[in-house]
């Protein structure tokens, strides 16, 4: 007993010493924010207007916290008659921050109650807010006004604030402390956009959908944002604590990409609507398999586009052909709902669009839309696009019994009997000498006998803005599956995207020319390419000049396809400021997949890459290739395996380039080539870091032809270790703390005379049987390797 209490009491006693020596936890920083309406925080969130300040918060690590005392229609005056400003100072700590933004109301000679002149009042009172701050220890910041949406008649920036935001910028300078010239900035931002583009910024933009009052006139304000808004503007005061390396910086938040933080990751416009609700059944529809919906489909939509809101499609199975969507519509398909496309071709009219980045004439796709706005797809039903009608097919793809059963089927075949397809049409189309395209001034009266032949995209849509595809599964597509062009602010959703291994053409997604858009939580299963970044082909595509930017793609898996995450081979007009993160890629031919080749020209820079697992991947888990040859990834049985020859060439605007890629922490368990970096002699690939890798695969590395290149913590456990990594005519190589197969035949081979400044670092080269070979041209000083 007295052994027990003695036990206990030792027990106490401990649990004492380590609560009381305990290290007391580091306090929070505070960022008190002090203004007016387009700061605060809004009480009421069932109505859009929002402070930047409520959306400040997510760009600070978990280190701070936000005051925000800010309050609507409140002056520098105002503000501290109230008291508002002395109960801010009661509360202030030593290291604390105080961002003061006023203008807005002060400017308002009408009010006595606010009005507070810029060159007399207004300055007075901001160096009192400074100067007390100051006294308390803590640190203030100046802002100027942040701006009106105010444009004359041409379009031009107006003035909206006179001389208020210089007087800002004067008591900032006098009392030596930060300013953030929130007026610039959001003009800056508001001059990108242009008078239409910076509508969403402002609640009113939205008025249609949220007004108390139904039937009163819709309010224009120029002044209050929306969420979008107030992100954007919260992004920019975040952006300038980064670039004034205030103290503060320190503790914003990092994203998930090297180097990169919150505040640098675009921000997305998702559509808005009423809750009107149109339920398809209304129009005419029947959910027999049997009955041709499509003018039913056409009468909701027309009906629901008048004052915008959703249709709704009910559980059932609904035979359509195409589907036109238009501004303010969210298609909604309820669980349960079938909507199953017609597989007869001449349900749908042949129209002049695009092919694989091209101008063509093709069979109208499935779903459509051009030039909308507001636009969405939602719901956990289904759409198939009854593709087999459509597509033809490799023998080599299948195996003897898969053939027969599909010959036996119907169709035609070609001569050589190893391509088969559902019509003669189609098989009379693919034999013309341009093959996937038709010139778009093409009468399509002219193309009538081979109009089988000319298979649509299924999801289509062209220079729409604000889209949402969320939710639903879209299946056995006649081409690639969903393709915006020339689109912004797209949010893809827990979309699951779903064609035959064998599907010619049958790529999950493809940004064309698009900018602004989130993909995540997706899952693509399908015959091509699974999340795939486009921007034209060629000299037309050249031409265009719209790269795809500003996209975030997560937490997606993908499953059988040509390649997990892919840019190219169409990337004439180039793609930048790519993040991905957080993705499964299982059973892809490639992992990560950057294409291209001579004649495409275009840039593609500043991709980011943190965070993709993978396995049994039949090719190679990350492959830089300028050579695309459009070929099936691995090589079909019969076809050629020669490496292709590498000869230089001018030049030219064909020219493409491959440069600025971080890719980090990245896992494959199963490949054919670990790293397959393939430059061009006359362009090599430039600035390529990869960190934190581990492949398991057949080959290791294989680096020709690039500048540039790091490689950091990188673990190659290849099975083929004559050499583990090998160098081709490759300049400026890091290779630092790199893991391998133990035993390895050799480490690095380098060759090619126009190798030079390779360092190998932080890596045991003595658990090869030899560390280093150098081709008979390279000279011996060109691989430098530092001791462990």
């Amino acid at each position: 007993m007295m052994k027990s209490t003695l036990v206990l009491l030792l027990a106490g006693i401990a649990a004492f010493l380590t609560l009381a020596f305990r290290p007391a936890a580091e306090p929070k920083t505070q960022i008190f924010l002090v203004g007016d309406s387009t700061m605060s925080e809004k009480a009421d969130l069932t109505k859009p207007e929002r402070g930047w300040g409520m959306e400040f918060g997510q760009y600070f690590d978990g280190s701070v916290t936000i005051r925000n005392t800010a309050v609507n229609g409140r002056s520098t005056k105002s503000f501290l008659r109230e008291g508002r400003w002395a109960k801010v100072l009661e509360e202030l700590k030593p290291g604390d921050w105080v961002f003061i933004q006023f203008g807005h109301n002060d400017s308002k000679a009408e009010d006595s109650v606010r009005s507070a002149p810029a060159q007399t009042l207004y300055r007075q009172l901001l160096t009192k807010y400074v100067q007390e701050a100051k006294k308390k220890g803590a640190n203030p910041v100046l802002l100027t006004p942040v701006g009106r949406r105010y444009f004359d008649d041409k379009g031009k920036r107006k003035d909206d604030h006179g001389a208020y935001p210089s007087v800002v910028r004067e008591v900032a300078k006098a009392q030596k402390v930060p300013l953030i010239d929130l007026h610039e900035k959001s003009w800056a931002m508001y001059s990108a956009m242009g008078e239409e583009g910076t509508r969403p910024l402002f609640w009113s933009y939205l008025n249609g959908y949220y007004q108390p009052n139904p039937v009163a006139p819709a309010k224009n304000d120029n002044t209050h944002f929306s969420e979008y808004g107030a992100t954007r503007v919260a992004q920019l005061v975040a952006q300038s604590v980064k670039e004034q390396n205030l103290a503060l910086a320190s503790r914003l938040a990092r994203a998930p990409y090297d180097g990169k933080y919150a505040h640098d990751l675009p921000v997305v416009l998702e559509p808005v609507f009423k809750k009107d609700t149109f339920n398809l059944t209304k129009y005419g529809a029947v959910a027999d398999g049997q009955t041709l919906n499509t003018e039913a489909f056409r009468k909701a939509i027309d009906a629901c586009a008048v004052n915008g809101g959703t249709v709704l499609v009910p559980r059932g199975l609904w035979l359509t052909g195409p589907i036109v969507l238009k501004s303010n519509v969210n298609l909604h398909l309820a669980t349960g709902a079938l909507v199953q496309f017609s597989a007869k071709p001449l349900d749908y009219p042949l129209v002049s669009t695009t092919w694989e980045g091209e101008e063509a004439i093709r069979s109208q796709a499935p779903i459509s839309g051009v030039d909308l706005t507001n636009i969405a797809i939602t719901g956990k039903g289904t759409f198939d696009g009854a593709g087999d009608a459509w597509r033809p097919v490799k023998k080599s793809k299948l195996n003897d019994s898969q053939w027969k059963t599909l010959v036996a089927s119907g169709g035609v075949l070609n001569d050589k009997k190893d391509f088969w397809y559902p019509s003669a049409s189609s098989l009379k189309g693919n034999q013309m000498a341009a093959a996937g395209t038709l010139p778009k001034g093409t009468d399509p009266k002219n193309l009538d006998d081979i109009r089988d032949y000319l298979r649509p995209n299924m999801l289509s849509l062209t220079r729409c803005k604000q889209i949402l595809f969320e939710g639903f599964t879209i299946q056995n597509s006649p081409a690639w599956t969903i393709h915006p062009l020339l689109c912004e602010n797209i949010t893809l959703r827990n979309v699951t995207a779903k064609n035959p291994w064998y599907g010619q053409n049958t790529d999950a997604l493809d940004l064309e020319s698009c900018r602004n858009g989130v993909v995540e939580g997706c899952t693509f299963d399908v015959g091509d390419d699974g999340i795939c970044i486009k921007s034209g082909r060629d000299e037309q595509g050249r031409k265009r000049g719209v790269p795809t930017e500003n996209f975030i793609i997560r937490d997606t898996k993908v499953y059988h396809a040509h390649g997990g995450f892919v840019i190219g081979s169409e990337m004439s007009g180039g793609a930048r400021n790519i993040y991905v993160n957080n993705c499964t890629f299982m059973g892809t031919d490639v992992g990560l997949r950057f294409k291209t080749a001579r004649g495409r020209g275009g840039v593609v820079e500043n991709i980011f890459v943190d965070g993709v697992d993978m396995t049994d991947i039949a090719g190679e888990a990350i492959l830089f290739d300028m050579y695309y040859a459009a070929k099936d990834p691995v090589p079909l049985a019969g076809e050629s395996t020669a490496p292709p020859v590498m000869k230089a060439e001018p030049l030219n605007e064909g020219t493409p380039q491959l440069r600025g890629f971080r890719i980090r922490n990245v896992t494959c368990k199963g490949a054919t080539t670990g790293i397959l970096v393939r430059g061009l002699p006359e362009m090599s690939i430039k600035d390529i870091s990869l960190e934190n890798i581990v492949l398991e695969s057949k080959k290791g590395l294989v680096c020709q032809e690039a500048e540039n290149i790091r490689l950091k913590n990188v673990t190659l456990l290849s099975t083929d270790t004559a050499p583990v990594m090998e160098v081709q005519n490759s300049r400026n190589i890091a290779l630092d703390g790199i893991r391998y197969t133990n035993g390895a035949d050799l480490l690095l081979r380098v060759t090619g005379d126009r190798s030079k400044d390779i360092r190998l670092a932080n890596t045991n080269t003595k658990q090869a049987k030899k560390d280093v070979e150098l081709g008979q041209k390279v000279a011996k000083k060109t691989v430098v390797m530092a001791k462990r």
